[in-house]
């Protein structure tokens, strides 16, 4: 076994500013998949959203999560305001074909700007939720507000029950399987990195035999 290097680097939490710590996590939590979060307000305005904060935790029940950061002022975001009243909203997964578009809903557009308009998306009315789904994705989540926690003035975590995933056609086999080429998602890295999701390589999970039988020299201690 080649020698391990016990020496670090140390940043403690506690002494950084709230920025310096943002870029530590992000950098070094990667890739995190993005949430192309879909809502509409009160009135039926429509908003679309990415996050990169965001990810499975549950699957019975089958629960996303997403981290909505609130405005410098404290004001909540359309995201946050909008799951609020309605207490549902989409996510879209984001796949590489959506790159663009993706970018120009991350402008902060005021609450009156129609932002599928802006990146040229096309609207899908939901099934399950009042939200609209965005065509142009290759996988769409409906959800239900499950719990909202708030861990602090500026940011919220937004847990949500999925209802029913949409995929495009030809995209999950008939045992469930999501083709990771056709999905070919876009992962987010640190700055303004991403990557993509359609080079990857398969190891299974080893059993204890099988471990037993690759370590004979360790089998022994357990």
């Amino acid at each position: 076994m080649a020698d391990t290097d016990t020496r670090s680097q140390r940043f403690e939490f506690a002494q950084l500013a709230p920025r310096d710590r943002y870029k530590l996590l992000i950098g070094a939590v990667v890739p995190r998949p993005i949430a192309w979060v879909t809502t509409v307000d009160e009135n039926g305005v429509p908003n679309a959203a990415p996050y990169s904060f965001f990810n499975c935790l549950s699957a019975d029940p089958a629960i996303l999560a997403i981290g909505v950061e609130n405005h410098s002022d404290m004001r909540f975001k359309d995201t946050g305001h909008n799951i609020r009243v309605t207490e549902e909203f989409t996510v879209n997964i984001v796949g590489y074909s959506n790159l663009h578009a993706m970018n120009v809903t991350a402008v902060p557009f005021g609450p009156e700007v129609n932002e599928f308009e802006m990146a040229g998306l096309t609207m899908l009315p939901g099934e399950f939720v009042s939200c609209p789904q965005i065509a142009e994705a290759p996988v769409r989540f409906e959800c239900r507000r499950y719990v909202t926690l708030n861990i602090g003035r500026s940011r919220e975590i937004v847990l949500g029950e999925v209802l029913a995933m949409h995929a495009r056609p030809g995209l999950v086999n008939e045992r469930f399987h999501v083709d990771p080429d056709a999905l070919d998602a876009l992962g987010r890295m640190g700055g303004h990195g991403y990557c993509r999701s359609n080079q990857t390589f398969d190891l299974p999970t080893m059993s204890l035999s099988d471990w037993q039988a690759r370590e004979p020299r360790t089998k022994a201690a357990v």
